[in-house]
């Protein structure tokens, strides 16, 4: 009953926003409401979205397992808002973890309280306790993604986002006839947080995944999935918005549409100049939005999925598929399949992130910052920590200058903003503690790090400008980073060591394309730029989720401003206690 009721209240809240998108007035909105005897309440502003976290059997791969769920749906309910609402999403946890939910991309102003990681900017929702996300939707629009963020969790707890423009306001490329999501996963056979139990207790990576995921199914490739094929009914001539999402825990991944071109229109709910592709690069965490025009001969054509890793670094190496299926054509059309490009190539990867482009138009200008007031330069390293219970005597570990993050037993923003001592340090250095060449021939001797858990203070409305580094210490390999509570402009990436005195005369300024996760390239640099105009305690860590649990991460504290309105917000008052 409780999955029924999902369906019809979100296919009610689409119905809402497509209707009040003709309204003259935005008044006419706000007033309306609308009361469901299960303590659901919304209206075309106020969304209160019940979620129940709880296990459900699940089959795929000839076998059937015990899944973490929200609403008992794999993958998740999408949650619907619009720009500028007000949104509150009540998460009841019915399961053995603790859990806590992320709104992947939303700033969050001043309100850390509802971002999500957990032992970062809360405590987790304890087994049979309940906790309600309140937050607005300030300034943005598009698809965004929420997921749990505690342990390996959101291999199958997460959803979409999917935020329409104010009122009156249309896209800024061509109307789609209609839109469809594409959410990119990832499927073990056996239970992941055993398998991770296991994996860390031996010092080493747990198995790759079984399979890849395209709306929690794994098309007819894979043995008994033929009915666990995802198919996307479109009509000759017609144009579809597809809203992309890499919801996958470890691997970049190539998707492409067999026959068809896509026009790459959105990138992390970021309006972009089009352009036009046949494959789109996406790593985890990121999201892309494509228009497709169904303009070629009525048939059955694969969408396809599979990992881009250029680094000698095991993945799940198959091919995922669903259908885009013509009306009228029968089921037993065989579908034509893409031509992807392969694991391994690094040109595709590179010319496909170089033609991203903020829109920038009066309408929806690039803000980038001109002047830096503080340079940051992080490396990106693995590294061996001696443990006498490993396999091997050492434990793999990950590090940024050198420093793997320790997680807290309280949340960070809770002892930032309460001033409990003994919680962080605000130590972290601007740059790491000895330079080398960083992407020269491996390093595989001293390749310990430092453990804690260090945290860096930054001035409120200060720009910063932060270069990743990756290193060759243990291997190269291409990092994707997710920065909580902003967007960033990534004004300028490269292959080899990062040239503080010649590569900054290159930097794109102009129309960088805005994001919230950006991928680090594989021997390579990314820069990005931001305003710390978010107070708070924001996490920032590599979205590949076996480089996160090893330490791969680090948060900022940005500082309040002047007044109340520059200020964090007073703590909600059922916030999970540690």
């Amino acid at each position: 009953m409780a999955m029924k009721f999902d369906s019809y209240l979100q296919l009610f809240f689409l119905g809402c926003f497509y209707f009040s998108w003709f309204l003259s007035s935005p008044a006419e909105a706000a007033v309306r409401k609308y009361q469901f005897d299960v303590g659901v309440f919304f209206d075309c502003i106020t969304l209160f979205y019940y979620l129940q976290i709880r296990v459900k059997n699940v089959s795929r791969l000839c076998r059937a397992k015990p899944i973490v769920t929200v609403n008992g749906r794999f993958p998740g309910p999408t949650v619907y808002a619009r720009e500028g609402d007000r949104v509150l999403v009540n998460v009841t946890n019915s399961v053995q973890y603790n859990i806590s939910i992320h709104w992947h991309g939303l700033k969050q102003f001043r309100n850390g309280w509802a971002d999500g990681p957990a032992y970062i900017t809360q405590c987790p929702i304890k087994t049979g306790h309940s906790y309600t996300y309140d937050f607005n939707v300030t300034g943005q629009r598009g698809t965004l993604w929420w997921h749990a963020h505690i342990l390996w969790l959101r291999a199958t707890v997460y959803g979409a986002i999917v935020i329409m423009p104010k009122e009156g306001r249309m896209f800024p490329f061509p109307q789609p006839h209609g839109e469809t999501k594409i959410i990119l996963g990832e499927w073990w056979n056996s239970d992941v947080e055993t398998l991770v139990n296991e994996a860390n207790k031996l010092g080493l990576p747990p198995p790759t995944s079984d399979s890849h995921t395209i709306n929690g199914k794994l098309g007819p490739l894979f043995p008994c999935s033929s009915k666990h094929t995802f198919s996307m009914e479109v009509e000759a001539g017609k144009t579809y918005l597809l809203r992309i999402i890499n919801a996958a825990l470890n691997d970049e991944l190539f998707f492409a549409i067999a026959g068809h071109n896509m026009t790459v229109v959105e990138i992390d709910a970021v309006y972009t100049k089009p352009f036009t592709t046949r494959v789109i690069l996406i790593a985890p965490g990121q999201t892309t939005n494509v228009l497709i025009i169904a303009d070629q001969p009525r048939s059955r054509y694969f969408m396809a999925a599979r990992p881009f890793m250029d680094a000698p670094v095991p993945v799940d190496n198959k091919t995922v598929t669903a259908i885009l299926h013509y009306k009228g054509i029968p089921n037993t059309v065989l579908p034509s399949m893409p031509k992807l490009p392969a694991p391994n190539n690094t040109n595709v990867a590179l010319r496909y992130n170089n033609r991203l482009r903020s829109l920038n138009t009066p309408q929806f200008p690039a803000k980038v910052p001109l002047k830096v007031d503080r340079h940051l330069f992080y490396t990106v390293g693995l590294g061996a920590n001696p443990c006498s219970s490993c396999q091997n005597g050492t434990q793999l570990t990950a590090s940024l200058n050198n420093i793997t993050f320790v997680m807290p037993k309280v949340g960070l923003l809770q002892a930032h903003y309460f001033h409990i001592k003994g919680v962080f340090k605000t130590d972290f250095p601007d740059r790491p503690p000895v330079p080398f060449n960083y992407t020269g021939v491996p390093l595989t001797a001293n390749l310990g790090t430092s453990l804690g858990t260090r945290l860096s203070k930054v001035a409120f409305n200060s720009t910063i400008e932060l270069v990743l580094q990756d290193t060759n210490l243990l291997t190269v390999e291409s990092h994707p980073f997710h920065l909580h509570g902003f967007n960033f402009f990534v004004v300028g990436s490269g292959v080899g060591n990062f040239d503080p005195s010649k590569d900054p005369a290159k930097f794109n300024l102009v129309d960088p394309p805005e994001r919230n996760t950006v991928g680090v390239p594989t021997g390579g640099w990314t820069a990005i730029r931001f305003r710390a105009d978010n107070p708070g305690v924001w996490f920032m860590h590599c979205h590949l989720e076996l480089h996160t649990m090893w330490g791969l991460k680090m948060a900022f504290v940005v500082e309040n401003g002047k007044s109340p309105e520059e200020s964090i917000i007073p703590p909600p008052k059922d916030l999970p206690p540690c």
